[in-house]
């Protein structure tokens, strides 16, 4: 199912009615300020392994989370450190995914036994009313073929993903159009895993770190 919805003021009935699939362990394709994302309801687990099934992902990729404010972010790790302090306050919401120490109790299939969750607050108002009444987090992989095209728009999760999504709520083509900046805090001095909308020298800046630290050759390890 295709529902279209105002991207800047979803209306309640279409939010409403995303959030049940979700309970009802469906996947929702929805729009953020990045790119489409695949949402699950973060507490069925048979919902997060149609995830995996949907886009051909492998077990050993972990699965990043979207939450709706710093608050439910911190519901779920065992430590909020000092430098996710200071790159939350600054680009959330927006294009940044911080790996952080998983709480206890955090299912393996989403951390793929690594001990860290991906969270980010999406600068998106579909996403986040989405997020906020299903009353906790979501699955925010993108919604596509694991390598595939990155899904700027619904049409474009049609063609990868077809019928596995239970519903897709088309907001039109997304703001942004690429994949967030992603830093791990867990790491001391952070490490920048991938980067995205957000430039590495912006982020080592903030940290007050050098802007040769995490390239190839520096010392760490990058994706």
């Amino acid at each position: 199912m295709r529902l279209s919805v105002e991207p800047h003021t979803p209306s309640a009935r279409a939010i409403a009615k995303a959030a049940s699939v979700l309970r009802k362990g469906g996947l929702v394709a929805f729009p953020t300020d990045t790119l489409y994302a695949l949402g699950a309801d973060v507490s069925n687990m048979t919902a997060i392994q149609r995830v995996f099934a949907a886009k051909g992902r492998r077990r050993t990729n972990p699965i990043p989370l979207l939450v709706a404010d710093l608050a439910m972010a911190t519901r779920l790790v065992g430590d909020f450190p000092r430098a996710a302090a200071r790159l939350a306050g600054r680009y959330w919401p927006g294009p940044l995914t911080l790996l952080l120490p998983a709480r206890r109790g955090i299912p393996r299939l989403l951390t793929a036994g690594t001990c860290r969750i991906g969270l980010r607050v999406p600068n998106a108002p579909v996403a986040l009313a989405l997020i906020l009444r299903l009353g906790g987090p979501v699955t925010g992989t993108s919604a596509n073929r694991s390598g595939g095209k990155d899904p700027q728009d619904a049409d474009e999760v049609l063609r990868q993903l077809g019928d596995q999504v239970d519903l897709i709520l088309d907001g039109g083509p997304v703001p942004l159009g690429s994949p967030s900046t992603v830093v791990d805090v867990t790491a001391s001095p952070p490490v920048i895993v991938r980067e995205g909308l957000i430039p590495r020298e912006e982020v080592l800046a903030l940290l007050g770190l050098q802007p040769d630290w995490g390239r190839p050759g520096a010392g760490t390890a990058g994706s």
